[in-house]
């Protein structure tokens, strides 16, 4: 794999509390990473804007506000990141297969070809088995992400949202066509924090992931340009 290949495939989790704090952090990284996630509490904090930002200079944007609502309500604000210049969007799979569908329509009849691509939900990677028994779920993790995974195709959504320890059922699942993104992401020598189910940069490339969340490993490191670099060397390896 080359580098180029290897930086498409990194997704920074811009997981902090101000629009000065995201904008270091987009000019620290520009060029190590393909893309830049932004979720619930910087666009919070922020709002649209710091999407434009990320946009304006050059980074593209993975807007994770992971909708779950009625499904216009839904379709409605996934073409709204649409008009913002997401390259990437999500929505919970346990909304429901006419949630999904009515998203797909709304992107397609509003948006064509030129969109950007929307991934569901499956189980969050901080979630376990009993965590999911508490909520009245009795299925494996692994049965629920496969099954919500393939309602999420049927329904014409692009891909997952997945822990890496699910991907190779994923991919057998849904095929190689379908997007798997994946959190969970800590290099060897990285803290896991409150993920439970996780894998190196490698073992995740290597299990089928296209595009890894990685977070704290970077922006916790002492150097975190060198702490990019090392990421990128691993998946090049893989």
């Amino acid at each position: 794999m080359t580098r180029e290949q290897a930086i498409g495939k990194i997704i920074f989790a811009l997981d902090v509390e101000s629009f000065a704090d995201a904008e270091r952090w987009v000019a620290t990284l520009a060029g190590r990473v393909g893309m830049f996630k932004v979720g619930k509490q910087l666009f919070t904090a922020c709002g649209p804007d710091v999407v434009r930002m990320i946009r304006e200079r050059g980074g593209e944007v993975f807007l994770d506000l992971k909708y779950h609502d009625i499904p216009n309500t839904v379709a409605m604000a996934t073409v709204e990141a649409a008009r913002l210049g997401a390259s990437l969007c999500n929505l919970h799979a346990l909304g429901g297969f006419e949630m999904m569908a009515a998203t797909a329509s709304a992107l397609k009849k509003e948006c064509g070809e030129v969109r950007p691509r929307v991934l569901a939900v499956t189980i969050l990677t901080s979630s376990t088995e009993e965590t999911l028994r508490e909520v009245g779920i009795e299925r494996p993790v692994p049965e629920i992400v496969v099954r919500l995974a393939r309602l999420a195709q049927k329904a014409g959504i692009d891909g997952v949202v997945a822990s890496p320890q699910e991907t190779p059922l994923i991919r057998e699942a849904c095929g190689f066509g379908f997007l798997i993104v994946t959190p969970g992401v800590r290099p060897a020598a990285a803290a896991v924090n409150d993920q439970k189910r996780v894998m190196t940069p490698a073992e995740a490339v290597r299990a089928g992931a296209d595009y890894l969340v990685i977070g704290r490993p970077i922006a916790a490191a002492n150097d975190p340009v060198a702490a990019t670099e090392a990421i990128i060397a691993e998946i090049m390896t893989a």
